[in-house]
This record gives structure tokens, C-alpha cells and sequence, in this order.
């Protein structure tokens, strides 16, 4: 009998270590940079909610125009110049000339941290052994999902008790923990293959791997359904008078996917995609629906815990699924692919819907919400589950 493969290794480690912090810092820039912009510069609340969200802009950016390249520049090369890059642009935080300049600093870290973070899920791809590749890459993502709990909280708390230099500084000296954590990693060269190089163009398929096109419009529409979540819980809670509860609402959150990921890694492995993605869209739209019914603590934690389990395991699983879709040497562009069309759902996703509250109350958009999941199975359905339905399906 074959052992598995070994997962847990210095690299995979490492590496999941350096998403952690590389992501803390964002999130925990999120929360704060819409008050920083209000307080430092009497910025509008329009100006101030585009200094936090502009920042995705910059990351898409990145990660749309250094995809095609990531392969032939090689990950390390590119990481190294990414992180590099990313700490001289936090330090540009520090100057404080006027609302314009923050917006060019924003747009800037976000392509920084863009890049960077696509050549680190690129990497983690070919560091996880292909056999276990859905488990490996539901434990890596365990990084991200405790960085949007942990660094909202972490910002929040820091404003309460230092100063935005203060806070600044710190964010410098995370990306100068990742820089030092990068030196440590044996960073994987990408493949390459005898086939002649492409030859370099400006045609979409040069910027979007086609092969992981089906399976990342089916994350752009629920990451757009879960951006309500991530954008319009707290006002729903202060709504509710249930503030105090809204601030474990991530934390049910989190500690759901820790609970859940190891077995819907393995299960996808085994099983393959859709023995995930049916019950976790289901699983996904029963939470939306009874946090549009929350009338107390115990149901609005309840809803997060579903959506934890229902959400958390589709974003791995998507992500699984559109490194599984093309061959080694593709990962870079399929990874670049899978994160633009998340960034789009998740970036974009609030002000579309605030369109839709100014007509619907936050319980009705979180109902109409619930039904818009359940119609992405239909989706999925017919854009990957029918055409790869006599392929092998497990993960590997």
C-alpha cells in the first residue's frame, strides 16, 4: 500500500504563513482607511469608501496584467520584486500630502500585494503534492480565512489604541516578516514544456486562462452574494440592536471552516468537485436565508456558522478546481484567473447592491440573496458539472 504523499512540509508551511500575513495586512487596512481618510483629510464618505475599496482595483490590476507573465519572469524573481515593492509602498502611508496621494498609494499597494499574492498561490499549487492537492489547498486558504477574522479585529482594537503611524509601522514590519519568511522558502520554478512560447499578445486569452474561465464566473457570482456579508452585516446587526454579537460573527465564521475544511479537502480529493459544491451551495443559501430571518444572537450566529460552512468550502473547492483545470505550466494564469474574478465579485459586489438596499430593506436583500445561490447550481451545473461529467472527477 502507497503512503501518501507528505503535505505538512517546511514549504507548505511557510508559504501559508506568509498569505497569512501578507493578507492580515489588507484587511486590517480595510477597516481602518475609510476613518484614517475622514479623520486625517475630512474626506466625503464617498471619498472615504473609495480609499478602502480602491485598493481591489489596484489588486486586479496586478494580478490581470503580471498573470501572463508570472511563468516566463519565474515565481521567485517575481515574489521577491513584488515584496520588495510592497513594503517601500506601505511606507508611503506615512505621507500625508492629501486625499489625492492616498488614493495613488492605494492603488499602488493593491497592485503590490495583487501580485504578490497570485505568485504565492501559484507556488502553493506546485509545492502540494498533486494527489492531495483539494486538501492542501483547503488547509492554505485556513490562511486567509483567519486573516479576514483576525485582521478587522486587529485593526480596529489598534485604532482605539494608537496612532495610524503606529499602525503603519506595523504593517511595514509585517511585510518585512514575509520578506524574511520568503528567504526561508525553496519557492518552485514554473514548469515549462518543449511546446514553442507563446507568442505575446494583447488578446484576452493572453490575460484569462479559458480553461478556468467556467468554474471562476461561477465564484464571481457567489463571492458577489457573499460581499453583502463582508460589506452590510454590521449595519444589519446595529439594525437589529445586536452590535455586540455582529463582532463574533467572524469568528462562528472562521471556526466553522476550521472545523469543516479538513474533511471537504480530502472529500474533494476522493470524490471530486461536486460532492463539495452541491451541499455547500445549499448549505451556502440556508445560512443567507436565516440571517434574513436573525431576530436574535442565537440565529445570527447560526447564520454565520452555515455560511461558514457553505462559503468557506466553495471558495477552496473553486480554487481546487481551476489549478486542476490546466496542465502545470498553466497554474500562474489559471490562479491569476480564478483571483480576478473573486476580486470582481468581492470588490465590486457592494456597490451594485447598495443600489438594491436603497430599495429593499438589508433582511429582504439577504432573502433575494439566499434564492440568487441557489440558482448558481443551475450555473455550475452547465458551466463545469455537465461538461467535465465523464472526466475523472477527484481533485488530484
Amino acid at each position: 500500500m502507497n503512503q501518501p504523499q507528505r503535505l505538512w512540509t517546511k514549504d507548505f508551511i511557510l508559504v501559508s504563513a506568509m498569505n497569512f500575513l501578507l493578507t492580515l495586512v489588507f484587511y486590517l487596512l480595510i477597516v481602518i482607511m475609510g476613518g484614517y481618510a475622514i479623520e486625517v483629510f475630512h474626506a466625503s464618505t464617498s471619498q472615504a469608501g473609495l480609499v478602502s475599496s480602491i485598493f481591489m482595483v489596484g489588486a486586479l490590476i496586478g494580478r490581470l496584467f503580471m498573470g501572463r507573465y508570472i511563468e516566463k519572469i519565474g515565481y521567485r524573481k517575481l515574489l521577491f520584486v513584488g515584496l520588495i515593492l510592497y513594503m517601500l509602498t506601505s511606507g508611503l502611508y506615512f505621507i500625508q500630502t492629501g486625499i489625492g496621494f492616498l488614493l495613488i498609494t492605494r492603488v499602488i499597494h493593491g497592485v503590490m500585494l495583487g501580485v504578490t499574492l497570485m505568485v504565492v498561490t501559484a507556488s502553493i499549487a506546485h509545492i502540494i503534492p498533486p494527489s492531495r492537492r483539494g486538501e492542501g489547498i483547503g488547509y492554505f486558504s485556513l490562511s486567509t480565512i483567519l486573516a479576514t477574522a483576525i485582521g478587522p479585529f486587529l485593526g480596529i482594537l489598534l485604532v482605539q489604541h494608537a496612532s495610524y503611524n503606529v499602525i503603519f509601522a506595523g504593517c511595514v514590519g509585517l511585510g518585512v516578516i514575509s520578506l524574511i519568511v520568503a528567504l526561508m522558502v525553496n519557492i518552485p520554478n514554473p514548469v515549462h514544456t518543449d511546446a514553442p512560447p507563446e507568442k505575446m499578445s494583447l488578446s484576452l486569452k493572453s490575460f484569462i486562462e479559458p480553461r478556468a474561465l467556467p468554474i471562476s464566473i461561477v465564484i464571481l457570482v457567489l463571492a458577489f452574494c457573499y460581499s453583502s456579508v463582508l460589506t452590510y452585516m454590521n449595519f444589519y446587526a446595529n439594525e437589529l440592536d445586536l452590535a455586540k454579537v455582529a463582532s463574533f460573527f467572524f469568528i462562528a465564521y472562521s471556526i466553522a471552516i476550521l472545523i469543516s475544511r479538513p474533511f471537504s479537502g480530502k472529500l474533494l480529493d476522493k470524490k471530486g468537485a461536486n460532492y463539495v459544491m452541491y451541499p455547500a451551495t445549499v448549505i451556502f443559501a440556508l445560512g443567507m436565508l436565516v440571517l434574513s430571518t436573525a431576530h436574535s444572537g442565537f440565529t445570527f450566529l447560526l447564520a454565520s456558522v452555515l455560511i461558514g460552512f457553505g462559503y468557506g468550502n466553495i471558495q477552496s473547492c473553486c480554487q481546487a478546481v481551476a489549478i486542476k483545470s490546466v496542465p502545470p505550466e498553466k497554474i500562474g494564469l489559471s490562479t491569476s484567473t480564478f483571483s480576478i474574478f473573486l476580486d470582481l465579485g468581492l470588490g465590486f459586489g457592494p456597490y451594485l447592491l447598495g443600489a438594491v438596499i436603497a430599495i429593499l430593506s438589508y433582511s429582504q436583500l439577504y432573502a433575494v440573496l439566499a434564492v440568487v445561490i441557489l440558482l448558481s447550481i443551475v450555473l455550475y451545473t452547465f458551466l463545469y458539472a455537465r461538461p467535465n461529467k465523464n472526466k475523472k472527477q477527484p481533485v488530484a
